[in-house]
């Protein structure tokens, strides 16, 4: 490869609050994708369960000894997971909304910024 080509080649490093930023975004549009497919319900279930995958490794990571968020702020986000729990189920029942899935992640999203 000629000089020109390691020069255009950019190294993007991505700290753990765009990461977590990005997973969001992911998931998010996932879930804003299944919404509007109101033809297929295994989107929308596969989507919810993404995203409450997604909480509960943030629930476990907030449970660690070694995670450095202030105690008010782990429990808070606790009890956000906790709630994201419930409604998925509610949601994949056809009993709740996915908006509020929806809104909750864009909530952090604005956090994470």
């Amino acid at each position: 490869m000629s000089l020109q080509g390691y020069e255009a080649t950019q190294v993007v490093v991505e700290g753990p609050r765009q990461t977590e930023y990005r997973l969001f975004a992911t998931i998010t549009r996932a879930l804003m994708d299944a919404a509007k497919n109101t033809e297929s319900k295994t989107a929308l279930v596969a989507a919810v369960d993404w995203n409450r995958r997604l909480w509960s490794t943030l629930q476990f990571d907030l449970a660690d000894d070694d995670n450095g968020l202030p105690d008010d702020l782990k429990a808070r986000l606790t009890s956000v997971a906790i709630w994201v729990d419930k409604h998925s189920s509610l949601v994949m029942r056809g009993e709740g909304n996915v908006d509020s899935l929806i809104d909750v992640n864009r909530t952090i999203m604005e956090g994470l910024v």
